[in-house]
């Protein structure tokens, strides 16, 4: 009699592993342990009495890790560990650190039909200048090994436009609106910021200036330091909104321009910026491109992009965000363990729109198994043995 009592009451806890829905299932299980103990019938053995515990204790167990994600199916509710990966950048809150780059993304709305924008931290809408321009003529992109080389001519329909047109999409979003600026003197720069502070639902602007001064012999803004200087300290002056500000790469020393920029107000810096390539027809000996160099992006560039935000990082004070190259959860880490604390997709749109998406996931799942916040990440370099990392091998 004491083991058909025991095998009733093995049966009646298995049977609640039927498939039935699972909140009553929950409802009831979670009570099964003292339930169990109150049904044991005297006179069983302690190890009977064990053994029926056991399995009312195995079913109350697994209907728990039924609600968990499947990487978390030892972890009750209570151990859970919930990693917060939103940043914070010049006062403002983004829901996570994974952008999109200007001049990958169009305004946004042209992707809506392939991407859950609100999963975005923020979009950095291309590159938009006081008057609309119609850029290059094709060719205007090349692939190359690991990369691409583009020379779109910063084509963009102008900063009146972009309020009327494209800005009230932008405001229905959870993601930030990032205003990437662009202009071909100091005083067009300041008045494009003009034109757009009215416009209400833009989080920050992020100024360009890997753009030829034509008032100064062609000079690039982002390849002297003084003209770097006047060009942030007039549009910080302008702008109704955090300046951040986008270094170019082809300089000698990035971390003095980085400081440039501090100097002069700017709330963030953004690099790196495309390194300027060429290819060439071998079988017409033409260039690639129309307009014979292009910016050269994609994974190839990625070393160097991470050695320079890593320096950058250090030189200055305020937030550093990481683009170049990056296409995995592994590559956004890379830039956040240099110091970065937050990141853009670029090149990557062009074949997967969907990547800043399995970032953003990665980012989530990388964090919770290392039972890490993002903010424990961001420049959490290890280096063994020494302080200071030595220069290039020979």
């Amino acid at each position: 009699m004491r083991s058909q009592e025991v095998e009733k009451l093995r049966v009646k806890s298995r049977e609640s592993r039927v498939d039935k829905p699972l909140g009553p299932r929950l409802s009831t299980l979670d009570s099964r342990l003292s339930t169990a103990q109150s049904e044991i019938p005297r006179g069983v053995y302690p190890e009977q009495t064990a053994e029926i515990l056991r399995y009312a204790q195995d079913d109350s167990e697994w209907a728990r890790n039924d609600r968990l994600p499947a990487g978390d199916r030892q972890t009750s509710p209570k151990e859970q560990f919930i990693p917060r990966i939103e940043t914070e950048i010049a006062g403002i809150r983004f829901q996570n650190p994974v952008w999109t780059a200007s001049g990958t993304f169009g305004y946004g709305k042209e992707f809506s039909t392939l991407v859950d924008l609100n999963e975005l931290g923020a979009i950095v809408v291309k590159g938009i200048s006081p008057k609309p321009m119609e850029g290059n003529p094709s060719p205007r992109i090349y692939e190359t090994d690991s990369g691409m080389l583009n020379a779109i001519g910063l084509q963009n329909v102008g900063a009146r436009r972009f309020l009327d047109e494209k800005l009230p999409f932008l405001r229905t979003l959870k993601a930030r609106c990032i205003v990437n600026v662009f202009a071909y003197s100091t005083e067009d720069y300041v008045r494009c910021i003009e034109i757009l502070n009215p416009g209400e639902g833009i989080a920050a602007y992020e100024l360009n200036i890997s753009c030829p001064n034509t008032r100064c012999g062609g000079m690039v803004y982002g390849s002297d330091p003084k003209l770097t200087e006047e060009v942030v300290a007039a549009c910080k002056k302008a702008a109704r909104y955090p300046l951040f500000v986008k270094l170019s790469p082809n300089v000698t020393d990035i971390t003095v321009f980085g400081r440039a920029a501090e100097a002069a107000g700017a709330d963030a810096l953004s690099l790196v910026n495309t390194f300027v390539g060429m290819a060439i027809d071998v079988e017409t000996r033409t260039p690639r491109l129309w307009n014979v160099t292009g910016g050269l992006s994609g994974p190839s560039i990625k070393p160097v992009a991470v050695r320079m935000v890593y320096q950058t990082a250090r030189a200055v004070k305020i937030p550093v965000i990481g683009l170049g190259g990056i296409s995995a959860t592994e590559d956004a880490l890379e830039f956040f363990i240099a110091g970065a604390s937050a990141v853009q997709v670029g090149t990557a749109n062009f074949y997967d729109p969907r990547t800043s998406i399995r970032i953003v996931r990665g980012l989530r799942d990388y964090c919770r198994k290392k039972r890490l916040h993002l903010s424990e990440i961001i420049g959490s370099l290890k280096i063994p043995g020494r302080a200071t990392p030595k220069g290039p091998e020979n």
